[in-house]
């Protein structure tokens, strides 16, 4: 009886460690669904998607600083270009999300102008 408690005992207890060192998900660049190019950018930024794309995503820009909506974009073309004219030199965040409005990814870049 003992040695089945044992048995039981350790086989328990290597399961909850092997949950605990399970490697966590990738983050940044190497998982994300859309890269952006040039960074810092002066009068143009890119955006292609790199994995997952499906009709129906959206896109939002927005000022690090003062976080006014500076560029919305729905159904999100697989590449696009955004115009940074009036984008003023700072910070920006930009927000990816699904057709149902839940988002998936987010990023920062810089305008240097």
């Amino acid at each position: 009886m003992k040695r089945l408690l044992l048995i039981v005992f350790i086989a328990l207890f290597s399961t909850v460690s092997e949950a605990q060192t399970r490697p966590l998900p990738l983050t940044g660049a190497q998982s994300s669904i859309v890269r952006f190019y040039p960074n810092p950018a002066t009068s143009v930024i890119n955006f292609d998607f790199q994995k997952d794309y499906e009709k129906g995503y959206s896109i939002q820009i927005f000022n690090a600083i003062l976080g006014r909506k500076m560029y919305e974009q729905a159904n999100m073309p697989e590449r696009m270009n955004v115009n940074l004219s009036e984008f003023s030199r700072g910070i920006y965040i930009y927000q990816l999300r699904d057709k149902s409005g839940r988002m998936v990814e987010s990023g920062k870049f810089q305008v240097a102008k």
